[in-house]
């Protein structure tokens, strides 16, 4: 952590990038880490190549956060958050990416390839934001309610409100220090997890009707179509945490969410490029999984993206069952 913290005093201008499609924990890091490095009187781009979506647009600077790289500014670092493989940050930053002179991996994914020049890789710790905190920490700037408030959002998602299985001693205690600077839980747990558009809640009742359980009861299958998303009036971002209720049935040690992608187009007869999220009761490393499929993440929480039919992958997936 001191090697990172040394190359940052002498940093300028920093470039901070997470996953696309990103979660509480993605976007806190890259919020709390952005406004700690400009505390240090630094300049710092915060970015994403997705929407961010709605259920964190309450954070603080959320609005800070851009789309694209300005082609006349240049950089020093580029800190990634977040990432198992730099290939998830979408190629178009990836490529702005690998023309930055240093390269700075902050990650807590098992899976993670050991990309960049300086690395801060912790498959135990509770979330990424848990590793921004302590690099904050190292830094020896003052921990300001926006910073606190986007790190305690990064732990709680990350963690389902402490009830996964990667919550360690850590997450309570780093979160109890943000209560104590000014982060209000009941506020928070609100906007994450307590209002949802009417969509969102249309989008469920299809996700839900979806649900194939194995003969062995053990897996759990959602599908989620672009058509589903057309007709309930939302985007792919609604459909974050759908999948936990695939994953909560009982008996089920493993569940799978087949979402498929926008434009797709076909490389065959009924192709098409989906992702597929897969969550585990913690008795199944879903990221050994994923790796197969060139993908990565957690023991409990991992993903890929797949070319192949609808059929195929179902079927992919559903024959896992027997080894559970």
């Amino acid at each position: 952590m001191d090697h990172i913290r040394n190359h940052l005093k002498n940093s300028r201008r920093v470039l901070l990038v997470s996953h696309v499609n990103p979660d509480g924990d993605a976007i806190g890091s890259l919020i709390a880490m952005g406004l700690a490095l400009e505390a240090m009187g630094l300049s710092a781009t915060l970015c994403n190549a997705s929407p961010i979506p709605a259920v964190y647009r309450f954070l603080p600077a959320v609005q800070r956060i851009t789309d694209r790289i300005d082609g006349t500014q240049t950089y020093d670092t580029a800190m990634v958050l977040d990432c198992g493989d730099l290939k998830r940050v979408g190629n178009r930053l990836m490529e702005a990416i690998n023309r930055i002179p240093i390269i700075v991996n902050v990650d807590h994914h098992i899976t993670n390839t050991g990309f960049g020049h300086l690395q801060q890789v912790e498959p135990f710790a509770c979330a990424t934001a848990e590793i921004v905190y302590r690099l904050i920490r190292s830094f020896e700037v003052p921990v300001s309610r926006s910073i606190a408030t986007a790190i305690y959002t990064g732990i709680l998602t990350d963690t389902g409100s402490f009830r996964f299985a990667n919550t360690n001693r850590a997450a309570f205690r780093i979160c109890e220090e943000m209560v104590a600077l000014g982060v209000d839980p009941s506020k928070v747990a609100q906007h994450v997890y307590g209002t949802y558009s009417l969509g969102r809640i249309k989008l469920l009742n299809l996700a839900l009707d979806s649900i194939e359980i194995s003969n062995n009861g053990k897996l759990s299958l959602m599908c989620l179509s672009q058509g589903m998303l057309q007709e309930t009036g939302t985007q792919s971002e609604d459909a974050d945490g759908l999948i936990n209720y695939a994953r909560s049935i009982r008996n089920v040690k493993l569940a799978a969410m087949i979402q498929e992608r926008p434009n797709s187009g076909t490389h065959a007869e009924g192709e098409g490029r989906y992702h597929v999220s897969m969550r585990s009761d913690g008795t199944v490393d879903v990221s050994e999984i994923a790796s197969y499929f060139g993908g990565g993440g957690h023991v409990s929480a991992a993903g890929f993206t797949i070319e192949s039919t609808l059929s195929n992958i179902k079927s992919e997936i559903m024959g896992l069952a027997d080894t559970l």
